[in-house]
């Protein structure tokens, strides 16, 4: 009977390593208009200078390719399983450049892969970030007019109604958003609608995209959400 073929792990480099730096995939990051992934410091990096992926050649968007990107949890997790110690390694290397700190003079000393690589494990956005390395989504925030609306007079609509934000922010930051650009008492509750259903204060932007919005596209672009007072049913 014959033993079971064994698998080096050179033998699956083609799947896990970055077209751009050639080394295993940090962050793994997918383009979703091709579906080819690389790490997320490089594909970033990448897009501010182009907008086309830098394996297949395609145009990923006219004018923010970084909308395009997704984070592949999955294919992190089966590389931390099939290189050892990678994990431990990475987070050596993130503990290093945190101890470091290369600013003097502006600039960066360390390596810029690795720099970035750093910034970029900062899952919550570290202090000052607010999420601005997410990819973003435009919105136009538009309001719903219905004279039959009790206090609809209190709700105006803005003076700049399209907004760019993290594909992250959920429904209830936009409604806190609106109350402060509106300068709405804080017990006044809106509702927000996308294609007529009111979104639940947990669902984010890239949920509402992908689930809710029906005219996806670059025709239907950017993704309008409406707001208006909230009606109680009850």
């Amino acid at each position: 009977m014959t033993s079971p073929r064994k698998h080096l792990v050179k033998d699956f480099n083609h799947f896990i390593t970055c077209y751009v730096c050639k080394g295993y995939l940090i962050k793994p990051t997918t383009v979703t208009e091709c579906l080819h992934t690389f790490c997320k410091s490089c594909i970033v990096q990448h897009f501010e200078d182009s907008n086309d992926c830098p394996k297949c050649g395609i145009q990923v968007h006219e004018t923010n390719p970084r909308e395009m990107l997704r984070l592949d949890n999955t294919l992190e997790e089966i590389i931390f399983k099939l290189v050892p110690g990678l994990r431990e390694k990475q987070q050596q290397e993130i503990e290093f450049w945190r101890s470091r700190k290369w600013k003097e003079n502006g600039e960066e000393d360390g390596p810029r892969s690795k720099r970035s690589r750093l910034d970029d494990e900062d899952d919550g956005g570290g202090d000052g970030d607010y999420h601005r390395s997410d990819p973003q989504i435009a919105i136009c925030l538009d309001c719903l007019r219905n004279s039959s609306l009790v206090g609809e007079n209190v709700v105006k609509g803005l003076m700049k109604k399209f907004i760019r934000c993290s594909t992250r922010v959920t429904v209830g930051t936009i409604k806190k958003f609106l109350s402060l650009k509106l300068k709405l008492p804080s017990s006044y509750e809106l509702d927000v609608l996308c294609n007529g259903e009111i979104m639940g204060k947990d669902h984010t932007m890239e949920f509402i995209y992908m689930t809710r919005w029906r005219l996806r596209g670059e025709t239907a672009y950017p993704m309008v959400l409406e707001y208006r007072p909230r009606i109680d049913f009850g």
